[in-house]
C-alpha cells in the first residue's frame, strides 16, 4: 500500500480548520452593537450598565492599553431557530496565537449578574436552550484592552512602554493612546452539536495518531478511519453529514486502552498570577472571569472539577464581585469547585523569610476554613522559581501531607529524576511530592501533551499514575468544553493514556497507595533557571525584607505592652497588613519579574506599610519606656547585645564608639581590639586581621569589598535569568572620587558610567564585623553589580541562611548539579569556613550570591565570597532598578555558623532608642543561644494567649528552657494555626519553665496562658 499519510494529515488539517469548525456557528446573524469606552480605571458594573452607549460595528477599533470598554450587544431570535441552541459568538478581535494575555472579557445580563468570560479561545455565551422564536435579548460586556506586553517573535523581550501605568485621558476626554484591538465577529448563532461533536472526535483521534509510532497498526487503523469519516462529509451540507461521519469513527472511539495504559488524573486548572504582565487591579478582574467561566461550564457538566489555589484571589473575589464569589461557593458544595494549594497567593519560595512563609499557610488555610469549610491538604505550587529546604516541614506543621509542582521541568542543565517521590526536609521532614510529566500546568489535554506525559514520565514499572493541571490561565479563561470532550473521549481509549477528572486528593491517595517504595530526595530543589530573579527590583526586595521585620517588632512590642501595660492589641490592623505583604510575596512580584506598574506600585505600597507599622511599633514601646528621664533601647532581636536582653528593652546612658579611623599610608586603619581593617587610598580593603583568631581573613594579593561590573545580556527571560557566561566580562571597580576619614569610619565615593556609588566602612566597638552601609545612585543598563571578598578559607562549602535554617552547597563544580548552581539564595547570611575558622557576609538587603574557589601557588586555597547587588534589566520593565538604593552588608571575621545567624538578624534588627526609664522585660527568654525565637505575638483567637515561634539554628540537636515573664498557667505545642499538636520534646517544669528537646532545625510553635489572678 501507498504511503499517502502527509496527504490525509494535511486533509484533516484543512477540513478542519475551514469547514468544520466554521460550521459549528455556521448559521448566524448579526448583533447591534454599541461601545462606551470608559475615561480611566474600571467602573463598578451598574455604572457601565447605566453609560451611554455610541453604535460601533464588526471592523471598528477599540481600547488603547489598560483602558476598558463596555459593549452593548442585542438580537433577536429567528422565528425558524424555534426549538435550536443558540449562542452569542463575540470575538472582540483576540489574537490567535497564544489562549491568554491579551484582550479579555466578562459577559452580563441586564441585571448585573455574570454569565461567563471572552477569551481567545472561548467566545461564546449561552442564550437559549431550547431557542423560542422572536426573542429579544441584551447582553453587556465589560472589556479590557490588556496589551500584549510579551510579543512573540526576535523582538519578544525587548524593552517596552507598555508596562507602565497609562496615562488615562487625552484632551478630548477619552483614553490615551491607540487603539490595540478591532471588533471581529459579533453575531448571535446556532450552536450546532453535531458538527461539535464531530470535531471533537476528529481532534481526538488525529491527534492521538500522530503521536502513536509510523510502524503502529493503530496508528494506520485511524488513518483510514478518518480517511472514510471524511469521505462520507458533504463539505456543503456539513450539518446534515456529521452524524453519518461520526458513525464512522465510533468504533475507533470505543476501542479500549490496554492493561497497563498511564494513567492521568486530569483536574482542572487556570493558573491566575496573581500579577505580572498585568497589575494587581486586572487580576481581580482575571479571577472574575475565570471564576464565571468555570461555574457556567459546571452547570453543563456535572463531573467537572476545578481546583483555585490562592486565597487572597478569592477574597477578593468576594469583596469586589460578591455574586461571582457566590457561584464559587455554590460549585464547592457540590463538591465541583475545589480550593487548594493552602496558601495565601502562590509565593516565591527562595526570597520569602520563614515567618512569612508560615503566615502564607496560616492565611490561606484559614481562610478556606472560615470560607468553605475545608482543611486544604496539598501545597500547588506549579509556577515558583525554586523550593527551599524549610518547606516540608511548614508543610506538615499546617496540616498538609502533599506537594506540586511543575517548575523543575525548565531545568536548563540537569532533568530532575522522579515524577514521584518524597521530599526531605533541611529537618527530615518528609513529604510526599509530584511533578506532573506533562511539563505544564496549562494543559489542553491535547494528543501531543498527554504522548509527552506517558513518554516523560520518569517512574515507569513502579508507578503508572501522573496529574496533569488543564485549562488555559492567565486570562485564557480556565477549562473549556472542548477540553471536556477531549477527557470523556481519552478515558478509555486504544493507544492513549487513561484519562480520570479527579481531584488532587484523589490523585495522591492513588499514587502514594500504588508507589509504596518512591524515592527521596534530599534538600532544596533549586531551579536551574530565573537565578536573576534573586536580584531583580532591588526596591521590591527591600520593601518586603524591612516589613518582614518591621511585622516582626510590631507583633513582639504589641504583645509585649498587652501583656505588661494592658494595651490593646492590633489585631485587625497586624491581619490586614500581613495580608498585604503576603499578597506582594508573590513569585512574579517579589522575584521582581513584572511590569513597571506592578513594581511602581509595589514600592509605593511598602512604604505605606513601613509607616503604619512604624506607627504601632512606637506607640506599644511608649506605653513599655515609662516616664522621661532617659533613653531606653528596645532590642527585638533574638539575641542579647550590649547589656540589653533579647526580646526586650533597658535604659542605656551612651553606646560605645566605633573605631575611630587612623591614617597609615595613603590610607586609613580601623581597629576595635577585635578586628583590624586597613583601607588603601583606592578605598579597597587589603586587611581584615583578626585579632582574637590571629588570622588574615583576605587572601594573600586580594582586595576585599571589591566592586566588580559585569555585562548582563541575557539569552531571553531578561529579569528572570543570570546566563553563566555573564562572568566572562568583568570590570574592577577600583578607581575611587575620594576616600575621606569620618569620625566613625571611612567615607569611599566611586563614580563610573552614569552612576555613583558611596559607601561607609564602620567598625562598631565590640565587633568583629566591619559594616559597609551603601547608597548607590545606579542608573547602568543590562549590568550586574556584585561586591567580592577573597577569602583565605579552604572551604568545602557554603553555608546560606534559609527560612528557619541553612543549607550546605559545595564551592566545587565537581558534577553538573553543582555547575549549576553558579548563583545561590542566601537571606541574612552566607558563611564559610574551616573547622575552627570562618567568615560570613550578612546583609539587609541581598539575596543573590556566588561562591568560587581557586588554589594558589602558595599552596593556600581562596574561597570568592560575592554578593549580588543591584541588575538593570530591560524587560518587562525598561526601568528596573534605576534610581537611588541604600543598603548594608558586612563582614563577620572568625565567625561560626552561630554567629552568622546572631549577626544576621542584629543587621536586619537594629536596636531602637525611645526617650523613657524603664526596663522591659521579655515575654519569652531561652538559655540557648541555638535556639531561636522568631516571632512573639498574641493569639489569633483573642484569647489573650502569648504565642511564640522559635527553631533550632544550628543543625544540632538541643536541650533548652524556655521562661515565660509572666504567671504561666499552661504551654501547649501547637500548628500553625495555633491549634494543639502532639510533640515529645516539650515538657512543663517548675514556675514559668517549658524544657524544649529539639532535633536540628526542629520548627516548635508554644501557646502560652497566663494564670488568672
Amino acid at each position: 500500500m501507498h504511503d499517502d499519510r502527509d496527504d490525509i494529515e494535511k486533509r484533516l488539517r484543512r477540513v478542519l480548520d475551514q469547514r468544520l469548525r466554521p460550521a459549528v456557528h455556521g448559521r448566524a446573524v448579526p448583533l447591534e452593537v454599541a461601545a462606551w469606552p470608559v475615561s480611566g480605571e474600571p467602573v463598578p458594573v451598574a455604572e457601565g450598565l447605566a453609560a451611554e452607549y455610541v453604535p460601533v460595528r464588526p471592523g471598528d477599533r477599540w481600547g488603547p492599553a489598560w483602558s476598558t470598554t463596555w459593549f452593548r450587544v442585542s438580537g433577536t431570535v429567528p422565528e425558524e431557530w424555534a426549538g435550536c441552541t443558540v449562542e452569542a459568538v463575540l470575538d472582540l478581535g483576540f489574537g490567535s496565537t497564544s489562549p491568554g494575555f491579551s484582550a479579555e472579557g466578562l459577559v452580563y445580563r441586564p441585571d448585573g449578574t455574570a454569565v461567563k468570560a471572552l477569551n481567545p479561545r472561548n467566545v461564546w455565551v449561552p442564550l437559549a436552550r431550547p431557542a423560542v422564536g422572536g426573542e429579544s435579548f441584551t447582553l453587556y460586556v465589560e472589556a479590557a484592552a490588556n496589551p500584549v506586553v510579551m510579543q512573540s517573535g526576535e523582538n519578544s523581550f525587548g524593552p517596552t512602554p507598555l508596562g507602565g501605568r497609562a496615562p488615562w485621558l487625552s484632551e478630548e476626554g477619552s483614553p490615551a493612546g491607540e487603539p490595540l484591538y478591532r471588533l471581529h465577529r459579533m453575531d448571535l448563532a446556532v450552536f450546532d452539536s453535531g458538527v461539535h461533536e464531530l470535531v471533537q472526535d476528529l481532534e481526538v483521534l488525529g491527534q492521538l495518531m500522530l503521536e502513536l509510532p509510523a510502524d503502529s497498526s493503530r496508528r494506520w487503523q485511524l488513518l483510514r478511519t478518518i480517511s472514510r469519516s471524511l469521505d462520507a462529509l458533504d463539505l456543503q451540507d456539513v450539518g446534515a453529514t456529521a452524524p453519518a461521519a461520526r458513525e464512522v469513527l465510533r468504533p475507533a472511539l470505543t476501542a479500549p486502552a490496554h492493561a497497563g495504559a498511564h494513567r492521568a488524573s486530569a483536574v482542572g486548572h487556570a493558573h491566575i498570577d496573581t500579577a505580572w504582565l498585568w497589575p494587581l487591579r486586572e487580576t481581580v478582574r482575571k479571577v472574575a472571569r475565570t471564576v464565571s467561566n468555570v461555574t457556567q461550564l459546571m452547570d453543563d457538566h456535572p463531573e467537572f472539577k476545578f481546583v483555585m489555589s490562592q486565597a487572597q484571589q478569592l477574597a477578593w473575589l468576594k469583596e469586589q464581585r460578591p455574586e461571582v464569589y457566590e457561584r464559587a461557593v455554590e460549585k464547592a458544595k457540590t463538591g465541583q469547585f475545589l480550593p487548594t494549594g493552602s496558601l495565601w497567593v502562590e509565593p516565591d519560595t527562595n526570597l520569602t523569610g520563614g515567618e512569612a512563609l508560615a503566615r502564607q499557610f496560616v492565611h490561606g488555610k484559614r481562610f478556606y476554613l472560615e470560607e468553605f469549610g475545608v482543611e486544604t491538604r496539598e501545597m500547588w505550587l506549579p509556577d515558583t522559581f525554586g523550593y527551599n529546604a524549610a518547606l516540608p516541614q511548614l508543610m506538615k506543621l499546617a496540616g498538609v501531607e502533599y506537594f506540586l509542582t511543575q517548575k523543575l521541568s525548565w531545568n536548563t542543565t540537569n532533568k530532575f529524576p522522579h515524577h514521584s517521590f518524597w521530599w526531605e526536609g533541611v529537618d527530615g521532614t518528609r513529604i510526599f511530592s509530584h511533578f506532573p510529566p506533562v511539563d505544564t500546568y496549562n494543559s489542553d489535554l491535547s494528543g501531543a501533551e498527554l504522548a509527552h506525559t506517558v513518554r516523560n514520565f520518569q517512574d515507569k514499572g513502579a508507578c503508572d499514575r501522573s496529574l496533569v493541571p488543564f485549562g488555559y490561565g492567565d486570562g485564557g479563561g480556565g477549562p473549556t468544553r472542548e477540553m471536556l470532550a477531549r477527557a470523556a473521549r481519552t478515558a478509555d481509549l486504544e493507544g492513549s493514556p487513561r484519562v480520570a477528572i479527579e481531584t488532587p486528593q484523589e490523585f495522591f491517595t492513588k499514587a502514594r497507595a500504588e508507589y509504596t517504595d518512591a524515592p527521596v530526595w534530599v534538600g532544596e530543589l533549586y531551579l536551574e533557571f530565573h537565578r536573576g530573579t534573586l536580584t531583580s527590583q532591588l526596591a521590591t526586595k527591600q520593601g518586603n525584607r524591612r516589613s518582614e521585620h518591621l511585622l516582626r517588632e510590631a507583633e513582639l512590642w504589641a504583645a509585649t505592652a498587652a501583656v505588661r501595660e494592658g494595651a490593646a492589641y492590633p489585631y485587625e490592623a497586624l491581619d490586614r497588613l500581613w495580608k498585604t505583604v503576603l499578597t506582594h510575596q508573590f513569585h512574579d512580584i517579589l522575584p521582581g519579574s513584572s511590569i513597571a506598574w506592578v513594581h511602581r506600585e509595589a514600592e509605593e505600597t511598602y512604604r505605606q506599610v513601613a509607616a503604619e507599622l512604624q506607627d504601632l511599633t512606637e506607640a506599644a514601646q511608649r506605653a513599655l519606656a515609662g516616664p522621661p528621664g532617659g533613653t531606653v533601647v528596645f532590642n527585638a532581636a533574638p539575641h542579647a547585645r550590649e547589656g540589653v536582653p533579647a526580646l526586650g528593652a533597658a535604659p542605656r546612658e551612651e553606646a560605645a564608639a566605633p573605631a575611630v579611623p587612623e591614617a597609615s599610608g595613603d590610607g586609613y586603619v580601623l581597629d576595635n581590639g577585635l578586628l583590624r581593617v586597613a583601607v588603601d587610598g583606592r578605598g579597597l580593603i587589603t586587611s581584615a586581621y583578626d585579632l582574637i583568631g590571629e588570622r588574615e581573613a583576605l587572601a594573600p594579593g586580594t582586595v576585599g569589598n571589591l566592586l566588580q561590573l559585569h555585562q548582563d545580556f541575557p539569552n531571553k527571560w531578561d529579569a528572570w535569568d543570570v546566563d553563566a557566561f555573564y562572568r566572562n566580562t568583568v570590570t574592577d571597580l577600583t578607581a575611587a572620587e575620594s576616600v575621606t576619614a569620618t569620625p566613625e569610619g571611612v567615607r569611599v565615593v566611586r563614580t563610573f558610567g552614569a552612576s555613583r556609588i558611596e559607601q561607609h566602612l564602620s567598625l562598631a566597638a565590640g565587633d568583629a564585623r566591619l559594616e559597609v552601609d551603601t547608597v548607590i545612585d545606579w542608573h547602568e543598563r543590562e549590568k550586574l553589580l556584585k561586591a567580592a571578598f577573597p577569602l583565605d578559607v579552604r572551604a568545602s562549602h557554603s553555608t546560606a541562611e534559609i527560612p528557619f535554617g541553612h543549607v550546605e552547597r559545595p564551592t566545587h563544580a565537581n558534577t553538573s548539579w553543582d555547575a549549576a548552581k553558579f548563583e545561590i539564595c542566601a537571606h541574612r547570611f552566607l558563611h564559610v569556613g574551616e573547622r575552627d575558622w570562618g567568615a560570613a557576609l550578612v546583609n539587609d538587603s541581598t539575596y543573590g550570591h556566588d561562591v568560587t574557589r581557586d588554589v594558589r601557588e602558595d599552596g593556600g586555597t581562596t574561597t570568592t565570597v560575592r554578593l549580588s547587588l543591584v541588575r538593570a534589566p530591560r524587560f518587562p520593565d525598561p526601568e528596573a532598578d534605576q534610581g537611588r538604593h541604600h543598603l548594608r552588608y558586612a563582614l563577620v571575621v572568625g565567625a561560626q555558623v552561630a554567629d552568622a545567624v546572631r549577626e544576621g538578624y542584629r543587621l536586619n534588627l537594629p536596636e531602637r532608642m525611645v526617650p523613657g526609664s524603664s526596663a522591659v522585660a521579655p515575654l519569652v527568654t531561652l538559655d540557648s543561644d541555638g535556639v531561636v525565637v522568631e516571632a512573639v505575638k498574641l493569639a489569633d483567637d483573642r484569647s489573650g494567649d502569648v504565642v511564640v515561634r522559635l527553631y533550632e539554628a544550628q543543625g544540632v540537636r538541643a536541650r533548652a528552657t524556655l521562661t515565660a515573664g509572666f504567671p504561666l498557667a499552661s504551654a501547649t505545642a501547637t500548628d500553625l494555626l495555633e491549634r494543639p499538636r502532639q510533640e515529645a520534646g516539650v515538657a512543663r517544669a517548675a514556675g514559668g519553665a517549658v524544657r524544649l528537646t529539639l532535633r536540628p532545625f526542629q520548627i516548635l510553635t508554644l501557646r502560652l496562658a497566663a494564670a488568672r489572678s
